[in-house]
């Protein structure tokens, strides 16, 4: 059959596949998901797809639907069952074929979603195959087109424990000190698989909380990037005398990290950390960061003998650049961290192992060990909803006028102030929204820096509500 083209839309993003179950997103467009895919990955010679699903009630139908669709094109399929999205690109990768994730990350219950991967978990975004997905569906399906060699066979396989065996390969955490570490699952998916990962260490005593996997996320939004969806764990290491608290988004592959006091570390400074463990393996490999991330990152990795680069926010612009350059590791201020070692794709429980091994190598608390990585002080992530996002950039970059030192425009706009100060105004690509991201060398210095592109915005609001 053939889609709407409005209908396969409002489903097919950028980067994934994501919409409102039962009135987006259903079994039927599921199955022929799959048989698009399949089509796709049968002319780039794959025999096999892989598929993982996370918790959410929806997902184990909508798998299932889209293994039907891939294996009526003659592929066949590898059902993994519960997985994480990190754990899926290692089956991916282990197995050496497509695959594809069900999950919404951390989206509302009503919500579910595809993530699609090449063999070795090389990503699939909309100029790299969700097109020609999309027009596969708008122009037709057919699913009585007879494959050559009959329709594809379906196998189960479970790799919860390569998966945990793999990843600890990657780091060595012999001879470590006890660690008591908290982990907040967000009833997701890090439910699942930290147990298996983390739990299987002689030196780690797990305290879990809300490990049991719900997909309506009874106790909090299973999105760590916002500070009160961390509350439950900060209290929980404080009660509990964790050395170190872990949280992670729905599907597992953001993870977040509270030093034994109950305060945030900032992913940048996760990434400064990994990336200088990661330099002492190799000197001079390169490290990427985006542009929203500390400026201390490319600092350390320069007087640590690696090559910063900089890079856009977003997964795919990370990967690309991880696969172009063969990168050892990237990071993100949104707590995505990705590694040469993994396929070139990210894995937050890879890298909270790093975490753990640098703070069990040594005796100091987290929050000591982490200052060798922090040189400023930054802002977090401040929306503002805007009508004129190119209007209210022109605007502050007005009201700044000769303070500004040098500015760019990889993503958004990139403002150096001069004496250890920067800001970046970037549109938001899927809602009025700009973001600003401000780093100084003093809290005093963030604050006056966004009281001011904040009025700039402000004002120009005013003007332009006025028709002026």
């Amino acid at each position: 059959m053939s889609w709407p083209a409005a209908a396969v839309n409002r489903v097919i993003k950028a980067y994934d596949v994501r919409g409102l179950v039962g009135d987006e997103l259903d079994e039927s467009l599921a199955t022929d998901l799959g048989a698009a895919f399949a089509r796709l990955m049968r002319g780039e010679n794959a025999r096999q797809v892989v598929i993982g699903h996370d918790m959410r009630d929806s997902s184990p139908s909508l798998a299932s639907a889209f293994a039907t669709g891939v294996t009526s094109q003659g592929l066949d399929v590898v059902r993994i069952g519960l997985a994480s999205t990190d754990q899926l690109y290692f089956a991916s990768g282990f197995l050496d074929c497509p695959g594809a994730m069900f999950t919404a990350s951390h989206n509302p219950a009503a919500y579910n979603g595809i993530k699609l991967c090449r063999a070795a978990a090389k990503p699939v975004g909309a100029d790299t195959g969700l097109a020609a997905i999309r027009d596969n569906l708008v122009d037709g399906i057919g699913h009585d087109d007879r494959p050559p060699g009959g329709p594809g066979s379906i196998a189960d396989e479970d790799l919860l424990v390569r998966y945990g065996e793999f990843l600890r390969s990657l780091v060595d955490t012999a001879g470590l000190r006890p660690l008591r570490v908290a982990v907040d699952a967000g009833n997701g998916m890090a439910g699942h698989t930290a147990p298996a990962v983390l739990g299987v260490i002689d030196s780690i005593t797990l305290l879990p909380l809300y490990f049991e996997l719900d997909g309506s996320f009874p106790n909090h939004e299973a999105n760590p990037l916002d500070p009160t969806n961390l509350v439950d764990l900060q209290a929980y290491v404080r009660d509990t005398g964790a050395d170190i608290g872990l949280a992670f988004d729905g599907d597992a592959d953001r993870c977040f990290v509270v030093d034994e006091r109950g305060e945030p570390v900032s992913p940048s400074t996760v990434t400064s950390l990994v990336a200088l463990r990661e330099l002492n393996r190799e000197t001079g490999a390169t490290v990427i960061h985006n542009v929203i991330t500390s400026r201390a990152v490319p600092e350390l990795v320069l007087e640590r003998g690696g090559t910063p680069l900089r890079s856009r926010v977003g997964h795919s612009y990370i990967k690309a650049l991880m696969a172009d350059t063969g990168a050892i590791f990237g990071g993100e201020h949104s707590a995505h961290y990705y590694f040469r070692d993994f396929w070139g794709a990210d894995s937050g429980m890879l890298a909270a192992l790093y975490v753990l091994a640098a703070l069990g190598e040594q005796d100091r608390p987290l929050s000591e060990l982490t200052a060798d990585y922090q040189r400023y002080e930054s802002s977090g992530e401040i929306n503002f909803t805007v009508s004129d996002a190119s209007g209210c950039m022109e605007a502050v970059l007005k009201s700044f006028g000769s303070r500004i030192q040098s500015l760019d425009h990889l993503d958004g706009v990139t403002v150096d102030l001069g004496e250890g100060s920067w800001f970046n105004l970037r549109s938001s690509n899927t809602e009025p929204l700009l973001r600003l991201n401000v780093e100084g060398r003093s809290a005093g210095d963030v604050d006056a820096v966004v009281d001011k592109v904040s009025a700039a915005i402000a004002a120009h609001k005013v003007r332009d509500g006025a028709g002026l």
